[in-house]
């Protein structure tokens, strides 16, 4: 802010960047507006740090993300995977080198909030945010966004950064339109050391019985994460799916430390990623894999483009710019985590009718388990094994044969809109 709205500053601030929601997403988001230099505020409903219901797998799409510095607090390292068939074909397959490392997001969301304190971000917890006006009385000028809080205060803004979860006030706001939505079930079971000593360095993925559901163990010391997801609408075959998961596996007799649930959505190929001064990234803009439904790759990444595009926000000083920056935040993200996604719905189309060739290839083709360790290791990404691949390429039409053929591989790797530029 320049000197002479100081004395304006000390009536009311107005904050270059406010971010709403303080998980990997919005964290992501606050460092990468701090690190620029400029007055983040970021804003948390709960207490940290907070549970949240999630398989905890860092996949090297994640790692790479990660502020300089970080040192991921693994629970364990993954060296294995066991494949089953809704309980059957059970195969497993090793890597030498670790697959992807397992966290408790409470501790990896805390660490990321820190390191965008240390950046300069001030954080605020325990506050509700209703709504955002961009036009009305609670808003300055043109510049500003105006975010209203639970009990009516205001905060002002260059531009605000919305990353409050899968049931965003934000991504309403800014129109966030849903393609895909899925439930999860996930108990958190503690067990004895001899039986946690069976699943030390391996996890368990399991195709399941309803038509794109699967299950997973996820083993963090003492405690497994024993999951289920399939698509919402079969909420009472998904809780049975789990129960007899749970019981497969030996552990029905462990009483669980959480049980939880949790929708996850996938947006819609042409839902806004922007309004006004105002983005959306991570789960409230619906970003995430749609076949493994993988979003905290997604939220890392998406958050830190949302940061860096919400400083040029915050910078432009009309309209024609702010829309220039907002279209060049949302290229950036449907050039990269769009295109991943695009193959993602194609393969989680082939899945849900041929779970069993995906099983066969994953457990008895080398090529697929190849391409599945270079993914989960951050070798290569779903969109750049498909575009450089001709097998790959081949596979998955023969395996998605539907209306998504009609858009050939070269042309769905393109998003909407072009780069604008100044």
């Amino acid at each position: 802010m320049s000197g002479e709205n100081s004395s304006a500053d000390d009536v009311q601030r107005v904050w270059d960047v406010v971010v709403v929601g303080a998980g990997p997403a919005g964290a992501s988001a606050a460092y990468a507006a701090a690190v620029a230099g400029r007055r983040v505020l970021l804003l948390e409903k709960a207490e940290l740090p907070r549970y949240k219901t999630c398989g905890g797998g860092i996949i090297g799409p994640s790692r790479d993300s990660l502020p300089p510095g970080f040192e991921l607090p693994l629970r364990d390292r993954v060296h294995a995977v066991t494949f089953s068939n809704n309980g059957r074909f059970t195969r497993t397959r090793r890597s030498r080198q670790m697959l992807f490392g397992l966290i408790n997001r409470p501790e990896f969301d805390q660490q990321l909030v820190e390191h965008a304190q240390k950046a300069g971000a001030e954080l605020r917890t325990g506050v509700t945010v209703q709504r955002v006006e961009q036009h009305g009385s609670a808003v300055p000028d043109r510049r500003t966004v105006a975010v209203v809080l639970q009990g009516g205060e205001t905060v002002l803004a260059r531009a605000v950064v919305g990353a409050d979860g899968s049931a965003s006030r934000i991504g309403a706001h800014v129109g966030v339109k849903m393609a895909q939505v899925d439930l999860g079930l996930e108990a958190e079971i503690p067990v004895p050391e001899s039986v946690a000593e069976d699943w030390k360095g391996r996890v368990l993925i399991d195709w399941g019985p309803m038509p794109g559901s699967y299950g997973w163990v996820f083993p963090k010391g003492d405690t497994l994460t024993v999951g289920v997801i399939s698509a919402r609408g079969q909420g009472a075959a998904t809780k049975r799916y789990l129960e007899d998961f749970v019981a497969r596996l030996g552990l029905a007799g462990f009483e669980p430390a959480v049980s939880s649930g949790h929708l996850t959505r996938c947006r819609a190929d042409d839902s806004p990623l922007s309004r006004g001064r105002v983005l959306v990234c991570g789960d409230a803009a619906g970003l995430l894999e749609p076949w493994t439904r993988e979003g905290i790759s997604f939220a890392l990444r998406s958050g830190r483009l949302a940061g860096e595009w919400a400083v040029r926000i915050a910078e432009a000083h009309d309209a024609v710019d702010t829309r220039r920056q907002a279209l060049n935040y949302a290229f950036a993200v449907k050039a990269g985590l769009g295109v991943e996604m695009g193959v993602g719905r194609r393969l989680l189309a082939a899945f849900e009718r041929r779970p069993g060739l995906f099983h066969a290839a994953l457990t008895g083709f080398r090529p697929a388990w190849n391409a599945f360790r270079n993914i989960t290791r951050g070798a290569t990404s779903l969109g750049e094994l498909v575009r450089s691949h001709p097998l790959a390429q081949r596979a998955l039409t023969v395996l998605d044969p539907g209306p998504a053929q009609a858009a050939d591989t070269e042309e769905s790797a393109e998003p909407e809109e072009e780069p604008v530029t100044s």
